[in-house]
């Protein structure tokens, strides 16, 4: 939906007024790879998307604050003098959460708002709807009410409202790969420290294609947990032989070689092997990406998602479909599991000549073998929370 349309129907929704109605956009994210390695102290490679959720926001001087989208029916009307008073449990909890944590960070609402969201993102897709609400509510009321925004702050103060006041324990990378993304570049971010840098990610006649598999995630809280567990017990053992190591994912590939004797359950180890080498790939996928290889972007790609379907075992049936239907596709270079697992999203790699028939025959075989419907979205790398001004 175009800007001009959306301001048509925030006119319809609110009436004509004298002040600026002024127009924020977030993106989406997906993670490139890098997975279940955030908190083992490895790096992750996410990249924020060309589609997102745009805001439409404009000032009023009763001191009200109106919320609406033109995704869900709920909508959202109170005094700024309650804000944070009701958690509803509804989508406007990730706005009011990040106008709570504003303030907290001295940078409070002054005047009353009409706001108006319109999301790009597959809701429940695992590309960051939330965080993209976070971010460009965040980034909005700073702008207009004379903040000076820090993006890096931002998806900090995100990221409390999420867990503080929406009550979901999510970790930094969504709403700072939102926050901070950069068009035709992806982001190697260390989560613990936020050291990051951004990586020239130009995939010319390649297109992300991002497949949702629509099977409902099952087991996530719990398997996180167990993997989390059986890290931590391979860390301490391997700390016995190398006291200095603080991170799973801090130690090289060579050196988990010679000790990994040492850890005598399989299972913990294979956990330990697909941190360990997970890690790399992400170091390794910078060389690519800085060398312009994609076709070695693309095996890093694959040689991922194998260690989480074989060594981290958080796959699906659903997911090892769509992904093996991918690289079926010639003009496919890589195709993965993002995300947590057990459900979600694929993303691929994906030359612009093969898109529609990866699109149509991708989505058939999967239909065939699973009998669910699976969506795909095609899309180029974007840039971070940004306003929108005319003519841009």
């Amino acid at each position: 939906m175009n800007i001009e349309s959306l301001k048509g129907k925030f006119i319809e929704k609110y009436g004509e007024a004298g002040q600026e109605i002024r127009v924020f956009l977030a993106p989406g994210r997906v993670n490139l790879i890098g997975e279940h390695i955030d908190y083992n102290g490895g790096y992750v490679m996410p990249a924020a998307l060309e589609f997102g959720t745009t805001l439409l926001a404009r000032k009023r001087e009763d001191g009200k604050i109106r919320l609406a989208t033109t995704n869900f029916p709920y909508e959202k009307e109170f005094a700024v003098s309650e804000l944070g008073q009701e958690k509803t449990g509804e989508w406007v909890d990730y706005a009011v959460g990040v106008m709570v944590e504003n303030k907290q960070a001295g940078c409070p609402v002054t005047t009353g708002y009409d706001l108006l969201y319109h999301g790009e993102i597959p809701n429940g897709a695992g590309l960051s709807s939330s965080a993209s609400i976070e971010v460009v509510t965040a980034f909005a009321l700073q702008t207009m009410e004379g903040c000076e925004p820090d993006t890096v702050k931002i998806a900090l103060l995100s990221q409390r409202a999420e867990n503080q006041y929406v009550g979901v324990n999510c970790g930094i990378m969504d709403q700072f790969a939102v926050a901070n993304g950069k068009q035709d570049h992806a982001i190697l971010l260390m989560c613990d420290t936020l050291e990051y840098k951004h990586v020239p990610f130009r995939t010319g006649a390649y297109k992300i294609v991002i497949g949702n598999t629509n099977k409902r995630r099952g087991l996530v809280d719990s398997a996180y947990n167990e993997r989390r567990q059986q890290c931590e017990t391979a860390l301490g053992i391997l700390k016995e032989e190398a006291e200095a190591l603080e991170y799973l994912a801090g130690i090289k590939p060579e050196q988990f070689e010679t000790l990994k004797h040492h850890i005598q359950d399989e299972t913990v180890r294979r956990r330990a092997l697909h941190v360990v080498e997970e890690n790399q790939r992400v170091l390794d996928s910078v060389e690519a990406l800085k060398n312009n290889d994609l076709k070695r972007f693309g095996e890093l790609m694959n040689a991922s998602h194998d260690s989480l379907r074989d060594l981290y075992e958080v796959s699906c049936e659903e997911l090892d479909v769509m992904v093996e239907e991918a690289r079926r596709i010639p003009g496919t270079l890589g195709a993965r599991m993002t995300g947590a697992g057990f459900g979600g999203c694929t993303v691929s790699l994906v030359h612009e000549d093969s898109v529609e028939t990866f699109v149509r025959q991708v989505g058939q075989a999967y239909e065939q073998r699973t009998g669910l419907k699976a969506e795909f979205y095609v899309c180029g790398t974007g840039d971070g929370v940004k306003e929108l001004k005319e003519g841009k």
